[in-house]
């Protein structure tokens, strides 16, 4: 069972995607775990055959345990001849560290002796299909492409046939199962698990805040610009720039993008920003965009509209919680001109974007109007201090007044 968070102690296995003798490999989505932050896709990190499925559908495991075994061996080029093989002892289950469904080592077969090949057997007629089942063409084409067993249903056409129809409905009842198997999310539950979160982190996290207020114009100017001609679909809104100027400062001040954990700093190598999102009906979470400073102001905010649709309506995956290495909050929208966001553990730091709004400034000696905002940190102090703070603040703002460049 994957650890999808710091406020996370168990989950409930509510559906298998794949089962025993289905080859994996690493992204798959191998089955659907329900916890307080709603329906959640688990991922794979590996690559084989998935041998045995360990937690039967329904059943609630706390975080570490074991869900499946994945043999991860090359499959060989010929088949051993029928024998029952000699088991091998299982070396390892499921990594408790991540969400990834872990692979123990492939079990070995005894070695089989050389022997001269057999006689070709004489030719037989091909055995003809089973006399009980009976099936339209169309039926078992659709069966075949859909994964479905026609010796579990019941014909409906001539003489007790099975036909197309009946495998549409079959298909149509495994969609309303798994619909009620996925409860879906719980503010209540949310809420909760969102104030454990939070109330640890103000335990055990020494914050510091550092703010500073950002001249704005220039990036809306330039968004204005770039959206000219587009359709509203397609158009950049200013959080796609204001996520992906922090993801290049953090380039310059790796302490802020990471963790702290068993009493030590971990700086991560990618920079994956967590994404606050306000759910409907109440509740929040921040899943990650993955390789935030490496992607266009396009692809963010396409990766933003899809993070939004998804974690609304559900379909989350497991690395989109477990990844991401700060989180960036605003509640804009909201009106609210400033705010000091809590940290995230095991994560070091959350920046914080204000609402854009006309204010004075200060521009070549003149008193004139221009879009701010103010912008926040609150960081571990464990792993860096306000000085450090201060400039990292700094870099975001150097890098918006180029938002060309972004």
């Amino acid at each position: 069972m994957p650890s999808l968070g710091a406020d996370m102690e168990a989950g409930t296995l509510v559906e298998w995607l794949k089962h025993p003798g289905d080859a994996v490999a690493r992204g798959d989505i191998i089955a659907v775990v329900e916890t307080q932050k709603g329906a959640i896709e688990i991922e794979i990190f590996d690559q084989g055959t998935v041998t045995e499925l360990l937690v039967d559908e329904g059943t609630t495991v706390p975080v570490g345990t074991p869900l499946a075994m994945i043999n991860g061996a090359e499959p060989t080029v010929r088949e051993a001849p029928r024998a029952a093989p000699e088991p091998a002892p299982v070396e390892a289950g499921v990594e408790a560290r991540t969400e990834a469904v872990s692979a123990p080592a492939a079990a070995r077969a005894a070695p089989v002796p050389e022997s001269p090949a057999p006689p070709p057997p004489p030719s037989v007629a091909p055995a003809a299909p089973p006399t009980g089942l009976r099936a339209s063409p169309a039926a078992r084409r659709l069966a075949a492409e859909l994964g479905i067993d026609l010796t579990g249903l019941t014909g409906s056409g001539p003489g007790g046939a099975i036909v197309r129809a009946d495998v549409e409905q079959a298909t149509a009842v495994a969609s309303e199962a798994k619909a009620v198997k996925r409860k879906g999310l719980d503010p209540a539950e949310m809420r909760k698990a969102i104030a454990a979160a939070m109330a640890r982190s103000k335990r055990e996290i020494p914050h510091y805040y550092v703010n500073t207020t950002i001249d704005l114009t220039a990036a809306q100017d330039w968004l204005t610009a770039a959206n000219a001609g587009r359709p509203p679909s397609s158009r950049l809104l200013i959080a796609a720039p204001l996520l992906k100027a922090t993801a290049l400062a953090l380039r310059k001040f790796p302490e802020l993008n990471g963790s702290f954990e068993d009493g030590a700093a971990r700086p991560s190598a990618q920079i994956h920003c967590g994404m606050a999102i306000a759910l409907r009906g109440g509740g929040l979470i921040a899943p990650a965009i993955h390789d935030t400073d490496t992607r266009s102001l396009d692809d963010l905010m396409a990766a933003l509209r899809d993070l939004v649709k998804r974690a609304r309506s559900g379909g989350l995956r497991s690395s989109e919680l477990s990844e991401p290495t700060i989180t960036v909050t605003s509640l804009g929208e909201r009106g609210v001109e400033a705010l000091f966001g809590v940290i995230y553990p095991p994560q070091a730091a959350i920046v914080g974007f204000g609402a854009p709004r006309e204010g004075p400034w200060v521009v070549d000696g003149q008193v004139v109007a221009r879009t701010l905002v103010t912008t926040s940190l609150s960081a571990d102090h464990r792993v860096s201090d306000g000085h450090r703070g201060a400039l990292f603040l700094a870099e975001i703002d150097r890098l918006l007044q180029e938002p060309e460049a972004l």
